[in-house]
Formats: C-alpha cells, structure tokens, sequence
C-alpha cells in the first residue's frame, strides 16, 4: 500500500497546480454552472448543451487538460527569432559553443514543446458576459419550444475565489400550454387519403402537453408516410404548421396544412429499374455492349457482364411494377454495401411521367483480386516476445453470385519460457451472401434480413506451444440480421480436430506436476532415483505413474498420496488427449449503439453450444476411459452457454462509465473430457487484469498449476474512462470474477470445486489504472493491474498484496471490453 503512495501524490501535487495561471486580471474562470428551474436544481444532460460556456472538463473532479495547457505560455516566443531575443544569453551560449545553426534548432524544440502544450491542452474557460445572455436567450427559446411561453430565464454571477467565478441561471417556467382543436388542411385528394388511413398514427393529440418536438417528429412521419406510399417528389417543405395562443396561452389550436404541387401529387410506381454493374465516372457515356433482362429488371455492363443476374436481384428492392418507396431503396442500398464487392453504389430516378418512374441503379466494383499484408507485435506472459505475419488473397465475385472467397497463410515466430517456438497454418473460406440450404430451407429467412453462409476450414501447425498442436476445423455458418440492432448466427458442423504431436513435453510444461510425482518418488521408494524432468524421461515417468497406481499396498497405506498421483494420471490423460470436436452454436447478439460516436449504448450476446450429440448417438465404439470414439478418436461431448452483457453510460466531457459482465458454462456427458481450447481460464489484459493469463483460479486453489483452467467462469468489470488531453486517454477499474470446476469430477480439489452461491465470496477482485493513446485507427493501452482481493490466502485475503511490486502490467490494442 506504501508504494501506491507515490502515485496518489502524483495526482496531488497535479491537482494543487493553480488553474488560474493565465486568466488575466478582471477576468473569472468559470469554475462551476448551476441551473435552477422553479427553485430546484437540476443536473440534465439537455439544459445543460444550451450552456454555451462549460467549465473546464475534469476527470476524478481534477481539470487535467486546463493543467496540462498551464504547463505551456500563450505568450511564448513563436519564431526563433523571437526566442533568441527573449532569451539571449542561452541563445548565444549555444551560438559560441556549438553554431548558430544549433541555436535556432534548440529554440525550435522549445516552441514545439510549448505549442504543444497549449494544442493539446485546453484553454482557461473565462467567463464571458456575452455568451451568459445568449446562453439566457438559449435557455428562454428551449422551454418556449416546450410549451411554456411565458417562461422567464435570468442569471447571476458570482465571484468564488480569486479569479474565479460561478453562473447561476434561475428558470421560472410557468403554466404550460396543450394542444386544444387540431385541424388539417391537405389541398391533394391523394395525400388526405394516405393521411385518413394513418392518422391515429399522429404525434399530435388534442389535450397532449404542447412540445415543439412533437410537431418535427409528426413532420418526418408524414414525410416518411407519403414517400413509402409514391409520392417521390414529396418533401417537408409541403408541410407547415399555424400554431394559434392568442385567446389562451395555456391552449393552442394547431392547423396542420399540407399543401399540393402545380401539378398535383399521384402516387408514381416504377416502370424500369436498371442495374449498370460497372459504372464508372470517366465512362458514363461509353456504350453497354453487353445487358440481359431478369424478372423485368436489366443488367447492363460496358463489356461482359460479369454479376449473375439471378443472385444480384436478390439484393434489389426495387422492382418493376411496384410503388416508389424510400424504404425499399434504403434497403437495396444497404444490402449492396453489404455484398462488399462494390466501393460505390448509388441509386437516381427519373421521371417518365406524371406517375411512372425509372431506378436506375450505378455500381462500381471493387478489384476482383486483393493482397493482404498483416504484421503485428504482441507480448505476454505465455510468449515474452512475439512476431507474426499474415498474407491474404481475396477474391469477389467468385461463381458470379458476388461470393467472397479469401485464402490466407499465417506464421509466427516467438520466444517463450520454453525457448523459441513458431506457429504456422492457412484459412480458406467462402462467404456467400444468401442462404445455401437444401429442402427450402433458405425460405425460412426473408431477403431483408441479409442472409449469408459462409464455409470454411483452415490447418494450424504449433512448435514448441504446449503440447505442439495440429488443429483441423471445418465447417458452414449462416448469418442474418433480424433488424438494425439483433444478429442471429447458427454454426453448423463446426468441426475441429485437435491433435498433440509433442505429449512427451508434458511435464516439461507442468512442471508442478512434476515437482509432486517427485516427492511421491521419495516416499515411494526412498532408493529410486527420479528420472530428470527431459521430454526423453516421460516414459519412465509415465512408467512409474502406472506402478503407483497399480500398488494396492502403497494405496493402503499413503491414501492421500495414491490419491494425489490418480488425480495427476487424469489430468494428464485430459490434457494431452486428442479430441474431435463436432459442435453446433446458436448465437443472438444485440447491440443498440447508433453509431462509433455513441457512447451511450447497451450490448447483449447469448451462445449455445453442443458437441458430440448427435455423433456421440451414431458411435457405439469407446475408449478405455469410457469415452465415446470415432476412429479411436475421442469425441468431445458437452453443453456449452455463454452469456455477456456491457453498458455504457456517456458521462459527458468525453467520460464514459462501461460496465461488462460475463457468465459462461460447460457440462460434458458421456465420461468425456474439457477439451483444452474450450475450457475457461482467467487473468490478462482484457479479463481480470491484476493477474495474468491462465494464472488464476480454479476456485480457492492456490494458482500452483502453469495453466489453469475451469469449466465455470464468472467476470464483472467497471471502468471509468476519461480524457487527459489531446489524445492520451486514461481509465481507472476494477475487475471481480474467477473459475470454477463444475464437472463433480473426484479429480479436481475440492477447493476448486464450485459450491453453490457461497463460492461467489471466492471471487478474485483487481483494481487499478491505465493510460491509452487514440491513434485513431486503434487505441494502444496500457493497464497497470493490482490484486485486492485474493481468493487462495488462507488468512486475510484482502490488500495483502496491494502494491507495485506484485502488479501485473497488461499491454493491449484498443478497450478491453
């Protein structure tokens, strides 16, 4: 706790800066707003963007960026003309003992250091008495367009300290105003029509409380109204409102009018819809040489047309034959973005008639071939030091259905604990965007929910990672987006075959293991000697493993020894047991963020697993362990469920609270095993980071075993993410969770074992703080991870070791949740 000391002084000393370094004489930093509104206060995120002047953003109640633009001078020289004469002596010192060229190098670092100070921090926010009344102003319209029009705004200023100052504004809305009688006036036959049909519809209602905000969200539904239904000329300027207070204030009567063209409104359909496959600028004017009509649409392109016709209408929205609508053409052009083998796409009408349209609709391709390049650096607690390349060739448009198919090979090379190792291996995978489905099965999905399948299978050969492993995996997934904000995914024969090629490493990897087979040794047979922990001994080791094991003396009288070395002889049959793994998921995602820019948002995403089901059903063939086998093959058998949510909450000043929490399980059946790659592990950069990766956990067991795993998992973080300026960004967390063994295995210590609700107080808790730099394409982060909470101390496990030096620094690309 000492240590920690130090970086709490650190936020001190910066905290005890003086923010009013450069507010000049007679002028107020604006240190706080207080908004009144019929004499209570109020805090909300609307009234207070109509202040025009904020107080300087703070994060933990400190205005770091105000700090970090003290740290420079506005007033600074600009030129190193200007810094030499400011600062002659040091200027000419430089000029004698080295040259004039050096000088003016020197004064030029100075000014960039204090430019950027100044750029990347923020300004003192002086009070300006200008904007306090147009912030008063603001404040009167805002309440006005919320139906009390005799609202009455007036602010105060306060002096608070030395040169600092506080504005206070005192709202007094008044009675407010409700819609009374509400008429329309609609000079078009056709539009009073589609109105009538849809009225009840209408965010105007007489007796609703009077919000301007009603009356646009009543204009953009008539808008959106009038243009799905034909009317393709239609727009808000057609539409006004006359709003009469003048009896009583407290009532408004509403005329709604909607007014005709010279020509009046029809409702227009379309009668050609062309589709120019590979438009580009500079040959808009070129002949098509090569066009086929389908289902009434054509299909055009300057040479050979390369689209299959049948497959690319099923992306067009638009027919022939059907009344114009707005949503229809937003919908084909989403579902051509999506295809991802154009780089534009655009959609124009053409008037035929006073009824009758024509959709002409320009694609232009993106390069059917494409390199890819990928090299990255990593580092952890598995690997010290890690490089990896990846090359890709993607090809579009495949079978002329605009498939996407994608080869790429991909290799690293890396030092470990166990020396050096490399990783090698190739993807292959064909996206198709649509159903591929026998008996009909692709009709169960409508179009409008972008249907895809993908196949894929890819090799991955390790050396010197664990076990060396060889990884097969093959399988087929469909995708589809059931609105804007759900996702559905069902994975089907998602087949993997894991094989070890390097068992002999075993305990060279566990070497904790090792450690106890050795003090069994000792009491065993005190004359034995032990075999060295070499890949060449596992046999002898083995060997004596077997011999304990089939020692009914020895079982007799060391029963918690015996028992120790058959919980060891499992664990080893587990870990290095090959696996076929054919498993089945159903997925649904949910995600409400509107944009990259919407820091307020919820996440949700639910997995179901099985493996082995139905394969297991077909396969009467076992191994010695009672396991079921395929090929002598043991087929991993379970159910798995993953469960995460995360919230974000935008505090504003660019502070974001997030929160995640996770919950995920598996269950075997069938005497199978956890195959490794699905079991559950705890610690590292984006879990509970006051560990490391796969150094937590099970349970209350002491974190004694190089890799441990679990077969329950449990996780919740917060983090408190704030700006510290320009773009260096930090956050202060805290993690909770651990793993558990589920399984009711006789192999697994019972302190691993979870135990009902009262194995949650088990739970590891980490705190600590972090900095992160927006490089814009991706954010570098750095999180400094403390452990407060240690669920294996057999005494008090709080704070124990709460300091530096058992910290663990994670290194990380982008948030971790």
């Amino acid at each position: 706790m000492k240590k920690l000391s130090f970086f709490f002084l650190l936020v001190g000393l910066f905290s005890s800066c003086s923010t009013i370094k450069y507010v000049k004489k007679n002028e107020l930093l604006l240190a706080k707003n207080t908004v009144y509104i019929d004499s209570v206060k109020n805090s909300s995120d609307n009234i207070a963007e109509l202040l025009l002047q904020r107080p300087n953003a703070k994060a933990l109640g400190i205005p770091l960026s105000l700090h970090f633009y003290n740290l420079g001078n506005p007033e600074a020289p600009k030129t190193p003309s200007e810094w030499a004469k400011k600062n002659p002596k040091t200027y000419n010192f430089y000029k004698d003992v080295f040259s004039e060229k050096q000088s003016i190098a020197v004064a030029k670092t100075l000014i960039g250091f204090n430019n950027w100070f100044l750029t990347s921090g923020e300004p003192p926010i002086v009070i300006d008495d200008k904007k306090t009344d147009k912030t008063v102003d603001n404040l009167k319209a805002y309440f006005q367009t919320e139906g009390y029009f005799r609202a009455k705004v007036f602010s105060k200023k306060d002096t608070i300290g030395k040169k600092k100052g506080e504005i206070s504004y005192h709202i007094t809305k008044g009675n407010p105003s409700y819609l009374d009688s509400i008429k329309t006036f609609i000079t078009s036959p056709v539009l009073d029509s589609l109105y009538q049909l849809t009225k009840k519809k209408s965010y105007l209602k007489p007796g609703d409380h009077y919000k301007n905000d009603n009356f646009i969200k009543e204009a953009n539904r008539l808008v959106k109204l009038f243009r799905n239904k034909g009317i393709y000329q239609f727009n808000e300027n057609y539409i006004s409102f006359e709003n009469d207070t003048l009896k009583n204030y407290e009532k408004t009567d509403v005329d709604i009018n909607i007014s005709d063209k010279t020509i009046p409104f029809q409702i227009q359909k379309l009668r050609k819809v062309n589709v120019y496959t590979d438009y580009n600028y500079s040959t808009r004017n070129s002949k098509h040489k090569d066009s086929v009509s389908y289902n009434g649409i054509n299909f055009y392109a300057l040479r050979k047309l390369k689209y299959n016709p049948k497959y690319l209408s099923q992306s067009l929205f638009i027919k022939p034959n059907t009344v114009y609508s707005d949503s229809l053409r937003n919908l084909t052009r989403t579902h051509l973005r999506g295809l991802k083998n154009f780089k534009a796409t655009s959609i124009r009408y053409n008037e035929l008639s006073e009824n009758e349209l024509e959709a002409n609709v320009y694609l232009t391709p993106i390069e059917k071939y494409t390199l890819g390049f990928e090299t990255e650096l990593s580092r952890s607690n598995i690997r010290n030091f890690d490089v990896s390349l990846k090359f890709s060739l993607t090809n579009r448009n495949t079978f002329k259905g605009a498939e996407l198919f994608k080869l790429s090979t991909f290799g690293s090379y890396f030092n470990s604990n166990n020396g050096p190792g490399w990783e090698i291996g190739s993807d292959i995978s064909l996206e198709v965007p649509r159903f591929m489905a026998p008996f009909g099965l692709h009709k169960l999905v409508p179009k409008r929910m972008f249907p895809r399948t993908k196949f894929y299978s890819g090799i991955g050969i390790q050396k010197n990672i664990g076990l060396d492993k060889q990884n097969i995996s093959i399988g087929i997934d469909y995708k589809w987006d059931y609105n804007k904000r759900k996702s559905i995914q069902l994975e089907l024969l998602n087949t993997q075959y894991i094989r070890n090629l390097n068992v002999d490493n075993y305990f060279s990897i566990y070497n904790s293991e090792y450690r106890k087979l050795s003090e069994v040794a000792e009491i065993y047979d005190p004359s034995y000697t032990f075999p060295d922990n070499t890949p060449s001994n596992s046999g002898e080791i083995i060997n004596f493993i077997s011999g304990v094991l089939t020692d009914a003396n020895f079982a007799a009288s060391n029963p918690i020894e015996f028992q120790n070395v058959l919980n060891l002889a499992n664990r080893y049959n587990i870990v290095t047991s090959d696996f076929l793994i054919p498993e089945i998921a159903y997925s649904y995602t949910y995600n409400n963020q509107e944009s990259i820019k919407d820091a307020s948002f919820s996440f949700f995403k639910f997995r179901v697993a099985n493996s082995g089901n139905i394969m297991g059903l077909l396969s009467n063939k076992t191994n010695s362990s009672g396991q079921k086998t395929v090929f002598k093959i043991p087929i991993a058998q379970y159910f798995k469920t993953d469960i995460e949510y995360k919230k974000y909450w935008d505090l504003g000043d660019n502070n974001v609270l997030a929160h995640r929490t996770f919950l995920g399980a598996i269950f075997t059946y069938d005497n199978s095993g956890v195959p490794f790659s699905r079991s559950y592990f705890a610690g590292g950069s984006n879990d509970i980071r006051a560990w490391r990766t796969y150094d937590l956990g099970p349970g209350t067991r002491a974190p004694l075993l190089e890799y441990n795993i679990g077969s329950l998992k449990f996780l919740t973080s917060f983090e408190y993410r704030f700006n510290v300026f320009g773009s260096l960004k930090s956050a202060l967390f805290i993690d909770a969770g651990n793993i558990w063994d589920i399984t009711n295995t006789e192999f697994v210590d019972d302190p691993a074992k979870f135990n009902g609700f009262k194995s949650l107080k088990d739970m590891a808790v980490g705190a600590g703080f972090g900095l992160r730099y927006d490089f814009k394409f991706l954010i570098a982060r750095l999180d400094l991870g403390f452990k407060a909470h240690e669920p294996y101390l057999t005494n008090n496990k709080w704070f124990q070791n709460f300091n530096f030096s058992n910290s663990v620094l994670n290194i990380g690309i982008n948030y971790p949740f």
